[in-house]
């Protein structure tokens, strides 16, 4: 990604307030917006007044700060912050990181995805902000859709990124690539620890800095995680292979009495395999991972919620500054959500079809088509339907700076 150097007013400023050993990183800055105008067919919330819109803007924008040096021995030193700038996100930082790298590999400390999702392998994909690896906008309304209980795993985004330990802090190497073979390990001290008092189910990103170590032996949450990954990246007659797989293990904590739906019940284990061929101007490629969500007890207590499967097929043609693409994604069990009193899950199946035209360095025009479907959603509560449709048309831009 293109940086963009301050200004050297605000530079001059903060070398008035550093450290002469500081000074040598120079601060940078960057960032991407991703904005569409957007048509949505869906459907609705049976016998409800409010309905969605037909027409709106969504749009996801970050701003990327950092800097990094290299040493006369040869280590390169760096720092990379994250911040969500969009109006609701009151510019919240999700990434804080340093990373220190040489001819031994790099490390990463601090909270960044860890390696089950750094070396992952992503399908082709018609617009990589909708239907890619991690998914940037989401156009359908669930809050008003025909089954509002999967507005909680809209939040999440449909997508199949590994990134169950998200941005808690973690300790990650990657190692230096070796005859295109790059592996990767990571240790996340305490997934959903309390801090300063408080518990918290989300990731724990903003600690404060001196509520202490983290607690453990929590009812019914997830500890510590250990990731591994290998990705390779290479040539055989003239199809470029690209492959890579990844697993996870998280520590399931204490379990205070009897066991109550959406528990987990065991350590939770998420692991993915993946593979991108490209023959001359074609991509095509696969994606599969699975979930077991630590066996989830389902709403009535009398069994678990099967694994989350995700499934994903994509292909491209690139011709000069322009790429088709589409892909079909299957979902068998969409978050497992914990409300169903079956066991089966809900079931996602999504078409994807568009084209991105580059129309300058780090800015992109995209247009897609995609229709959603979920299946097996009449347990989710009153005057839910059986399905919920959704068919989306995007038109936008991407400008990274």
């Amino acid at each position: 990604m293109k940086k963009v150097l301050l200004s050297t007013v605000a530079v001059a400023g903060l070398a008035m307030i550093a450290n002469p050993a500081a000074a040598q990183v120079q601060l940078e800055l960057g960032g991407w917006f991703k904005g569409y105008g957007a048509y949505v067919d869906q459907d609705d919330k049976d016998g409800a007044i409010t309905d969605a819109n037909s027409v709106g803007v969504v749009r996801h924008t970050e701003v990327h700060f950092g800097g990094e040096t290299t040493l006369d021995n040869g280590l390169t030193v760096g720092a990379h912050i994250e911040a969500e700038a969009d109006g609701v996100d009151a510019f919240a930082v999700e990434e804080s990181y340093v990373y220190f790298s040489g001819g031994w590999g790099r490390v990463n400390f601090g909270a960044e995805d860890g390696a089950q999702y750094l070396l992952q392998v992503a399908a082709p994909s018609a617009d990589s902000n909708i239907d890619g690896l991690r998914q940037f906008v989401q156009p359908v309304n669930y809050a008003v859709a025909n089954s509002a209980t999967l507005t909680a795993a809209a939040l999440n985004g449909f997508d199949y990124e590994a990134n169950v330990t998200g941005y808690s802090d973690k300790l990650t190497y990657l190692s230096p690539i070796m005859n295109g073979f790059q592996g990767g390990l990571s240790w996340t001290p305490d997934l959903n620890g309390a801090t300063g008092g408080a518990a918290t189910t989300a990731y724990n990103t903003n600690a404060p800095d001196f509520a202490g170590v983290l607690t453990d032996n929590q009812d019914d949450t997830f500890g510590a995680a250990y990731e591994v990954a290998l990705r390779y990246e290479g040539q055989f007659n003239n199809v470029g292979v690209i492959a890579g797989a990844g697993y996870t293990h998280l520590d399931r904590e204490a379990n205070v009495g009897a066991y109550a739906a959406g528990d987990a019940q065991d350590d939770r284990t998420v692991w993915n395999v993946g593979i991108d061929l490209d023959i001359g101007p074609f991509g095509i490629g696969a994606s599969y991972s699975e979930d077991d969500y630590g066996e989830i007890r389902n709403a009535a207590n009398t069994g678990t919620l099967d694994d989350e499967e995700t499934i994903v097929v994509g292909i491209d043609y690139t011709t000069g500054p322009f790429k088709l693409g589409a892909s079909y994604m299957n979902q068998d069990g969409t978050q497992n959500i914990a409300g169903l009193t079956g066991n089966d899950g809900v079931e996602t199946d999504r078409y994807t079809g568009g084209v991105v035209y580059t129309y300058g360095p780090g800015m992109t025009f995209r247009g897609s088509v995609s229709h959603i479907n979920h299946d097996n959603v009449s347990d989710l509560g009153a005057g839910n339907g059986d399905e919920t449709d959704a068919t989306s048309i995007l038109l936008g831009t991407q400008i990274n700076f």
